[in-house]
């Protein structure tokens, strides 16, 4: 295994990556670690042209075991140009994988195996998320301890409400669980670690028991993992549904500067808590104003 570190200019990164990619072509299996991946940016050709088409167009005689790995998503007071998640963006593209973990577990688990895995995987972390402790196991702590790529996992479990959600959302989906059983909303939290391939088998089930939808992430919108997951389930388990999806994710604007605003740009668990009260129809009632 070879790692290549990214506290290099912004004109090197394509470079390096281009590296790991060949390397990778010889047997080796490097990690690629981005300082943050909105400077994946610099070397996107090599991730999607090369890294992830070659098995394909080699009819399989090209393997590219290879990671890419660095914070992603909304920091804190950096700017439009390094506060974005690329979840939905690596989606996008056959031949990659893409895992973004919430916990320790996740994060050491899914590390492994994105290591250990034939295929090029992208792997989102949180940088907010360094400083948080997680209870682990003594499971997790054996060196053999590895998690399976595409398995989403029941953080919580409900019958009220399906939240589906990934990396640090999970944990604003837990507190708004908490807060929502108070109310007597039982909400069953699915953290889906893996973002492609996606657990659609895990989320049909769990809509097929609550009957109700709600999807978060940090992402812009359109053409979101939230979309996708919604078409997931209008497609596959339609029927079952007794309220509209609700689907909460960050505002569709380039990530503002200025902290209140920045805030308002983000989800909380504020949010995830009246889209649940909606799908359960417990909204509270509007009121007139002046």
């Amino acid at each position: 295994m070879v790692l290549i570190g990214f506290l290099i200019p912004q004109s090197l990164r394509a470079g390096f990556t281009g590296i790991g990619v060949g390397a990778a072509y010889q047997g080796l299996r490097p990690v690629i670690e981005f300082m943050t991946f909105n400077f994946s940016m610099q070397a996107i050709d090599h991730i999607i042209n090369s890294a992830a088409k070659s098995n394909y167009m080699s009819a399989g005689q090209i393997n590219v075991p290879i990671v890419f790995r660095g914070p992603n998503g909304a920091a804190a007071g950096v700017g439009a140009q390094h506060s974005q998640c690329y979840a939905a963006w690596f989606a996008h593209v056959p031949g990659l994988k893409v895992l973004a973990p919430y916990s320790s577990e996740d994060a050491r688990g899914l590390l492994k195996a994105a290591i250990r895995d034939p295929d090029p995987v992208v792997f989102l972390e949180n940088e907010l998320l360094y400083g948080e402790s997680f209870p682990v196991s003594d499971e997790v702590l054996d060196s053999s301890f590895a998690l399976p790529i595409g398995k989403a996992k029941i953080e919580r479990e409900g019958k009220d409400v399906t939240i589906t959600a990934f990396s640090k959302m999970v944990g604003y989906a837990l507190q708004a669980a908490e807060i929502l059983s108070k109310e007597g909303i039982s909400a069953e939290v699915i953290n889906l670690r893996s973002i492609r391939p996606l657990d659609r088998a895990a989320i049909n089930a769990s809509v097929r028991k609550t009957n109700r939808l709600v999807t978060l992430e940090e992402g812009f919108p359109q053409h979101g993992v939230g979309a996708e997951i919604c078409m997931s389930v209008v497609e596959e388990s339609f029927e079952y549904l007794d309220a509209p999806i609700e689907r909460i994710a960050g505002a569709d604007v380039p990530m503002p500067y200025a902290a209140n605003l920045e805030r308002l740009a983000v989800p909380q668990i504020e949010d995830i808590v009246r889209a649940a009260r909606r799908a359960c129809y417990r909204a509270l009632p509007m009121t007139a104003t002046a």
